[in-house]
Order: structure tokens, then C-alpha cells, then sequence
């Protein structure tokens, strides 16, 4: 077969050494123009602006996985840092409570103390430990006993007033029996008009019972102990009359009054020493 006549689809052109020299010649005009003249920014722009939406596919996926990364990792962060501050919270909030407590217990020591140096009998200052096992029988029971010189029958009173009275003397506790208990009587009189009278617990509250109905009584008028029994002192605030009735035909008032403060949430108090409730001292034998 002749290959002779075959026409030739491959142009040969020049040679290669010209060709070699007509591309070293251009990159160096290039070159020196690039760096004279800046003959190649424009082109360099313009490849950028071709190539950006190619280099944007290709970056992606790399892009994407480090955005999930750091999403992952700033979720972990933030639970653990809120898992932290919940935790603070609590133990600032458990602090606070705690600080709020111990403000609370300064401010009735103190006022404990000012009661103890203003009354002339002698106190000893004691805790309430917890409440009787009887929740209706309206007892508390407290730190200090026989063995700091307690007796039955020694009044007991708070920052407010008086609150009750020790029935029973342990070895190093002692049980209080408080106004509001419906078996205790208090000899009080009317702190504005000296009228006296007998405050009755009826299990939970306090009441004057048996008083004339021509009696001067108003709402408002607070009740002290009268000291004519000889175990409570005298002046000692036990309640406040908040209602008065007189009906017809009736020979008392009807009134009602409400206890101190301290009888529901004392937790220190002052157990006083009048004398009149110890017993005697023994004979000396001859």
C-alpha cells in the first residue's frame, strides 16, 4: 500500500528549537512587563474570577466537615459550661440560704441578749432542739437540763415575749410546754389599763376567758403577765387582742387574741430564774 499521496493531518510547523526559543523569549517579556508594568494583573483577576466557583466546589466538603466539627465541639463546650454554672447556682443558692439562716440566728441572739441584760432575774440561754413527738400538744424541747440548773416550773421566754414554761427536767434536756398548749394558764393583765385576767391555751392559740363585759378592752391592747402568781415575772409580753364582742344579755366578752411571735419560731431562748420555783434548801442536821 503507497502512504506516498496520504494527506498529513499533523502540521508539522517550526522546529523545536525555534520553538523553544520563541517560548523562552515570551516568558521573559512576560515576566519583565508583569513585573515593569503589571501587564498581568488583569489576566490574573480575571483567571481568579473564572476559577472561583471550581475552587468553591472543591473547598465544600473540607469547609463543611470543619464547620460540623467545630458546631459539635461548641455544643459540648456549652453543655459542659452550663452544666457548670448550674452547679454554681445551686451551691450559691444553697450558701445564700445557709447565710440567710445564720443572719437570722445572729439577729435573735442579739436580741436575746439585749432581752437577758435588760430583765434582773437571772436566764441561762439555751436552743430548741425539735418539737415534742405530740404535734398537738405544743412542746419543744431544749439543749440545757438539770445538769445547767433547771427546775420545773421556770418560765421561758424569746426576743417577743413569753412563750411557755418547763415541765420537764432531763439530765441535759428540758421540755417546754408553750402558752398556746391547752392545759397552760397565764395571769396577764392589760398592759394599757391594768385590768387582769387569765390567758387560757386552747391548743394552738390563746384566749381571755371570764372577763365582765364592762370591761376596758380594744383591739390592739397587748397582754403582759401581771406577776401575781410569783413564777412569772411581771411585764412580760404573752399576747395582743385582735377581737373584741360584747354580745347582749351576756355577762363576758367574747375576745380573741393572738400569741407573740416567738411561740411559733423561736429557736433560742431564755429560761428565767424567779426563785420562786426551786425547791427549798435542805435543814442542816444538827
Amino acid at each position: 500500500m503507497n502512504f506516498t499521496n496520504t494527506p498529513s493531518f499533523i502540521s508539522h510547523g517550526p522546529r523545536p528549537g525555534l520553538r523553544l526559543t520563541l517560548a523562552v523569549v515570551a516568558s521573559v517579556a512576560l515576566l519583565v512587563g508583569d513585573a515593569r508594568l503589571g501587564l498581568m494583573d488583569p489576566a490574573r483577576e480575571a483567571l481568579s474570577v473564572a476559577l472561583y466557583p471550581l475552587q468553591w466546589v472543591v473547598n465544600a466538603p473540607l469547609s463543611g466537615a470543619q464547620h460540623a466539627s467545630e458546631f459539635f465541639a461548641d455544643q459540648t463546650r456549652l453543655k459542659q459550661e452550663n452544666a457548670r454554672l448550674k452547679t454554681r447556682e445551686l451551691k450559691l443558692s444553697a450558701q445564700l440560704a445557709e447565710l440567710a439562716t445564720v443572719k437570722n440566728e445572729l439577729a435573735e441572739l442579739k436580741a436575746m441578749n439585749a432581752l437577758r441584760a435588760q430583765r434582773a432575774e437571772k436566764s441561762l440561754l439555751a436552743e430548741v432542739l425539735y418539737t415534742g413527738r405530740d404535734p398537738f400538744s405544743y412542746k419543744i424541747i431544749i439543749d440545757k437540763g438539770q445538769d445547767a440548773g433547771l427546775v420545773a416550773g421556770q418560765p421561758v421566754v424569746g426576743d417577743a415575749g413569753l412563750i411557755g414554761q418547763i415541765t420537764r427536767v432531763q439530765p441535759l434536756t428540758a421540755e417546754v410546754t408553750l402558752v398556746i398548749n391547752k392545759d397552760q394558764m397565764v395571769p396577764v393583765m392589760v398592759e394599757r389599763t391594768g385590768v387582769r385576767a387569765i390567758l387560757y391555751g386552747y391548743g394552738g392559740g390563746v384566749e381571755l376567758r371570764y372577763l365582765p363585759v364592762h370591761a376596758d378592752l380594744v383591739i390592739g391592747d397587748r397582754l403582759v403577765t401581771s406577776g401575781i402568781d410569783g413564777v412569772y415575772p411581771a411585764g412580760l409580753p404573752v399576747a395582743r387582742v385582735t377581737k373584741v364582742e360584747r354580745k347582749p344579755g351576756a355577762a363576758f366578752l367574747q375576745v380573741a387574741s393572738l400569741p407573740v411571735d416567738g411561740v411559733y419560731r423561736q429557736r433560742y431562748v431564755l429560761a428565767l430564774d424567779t426563785g420562786a420555783n426551786r425547791p427549798p434548801a435542805p435543814q442542816p442536821q444538827p
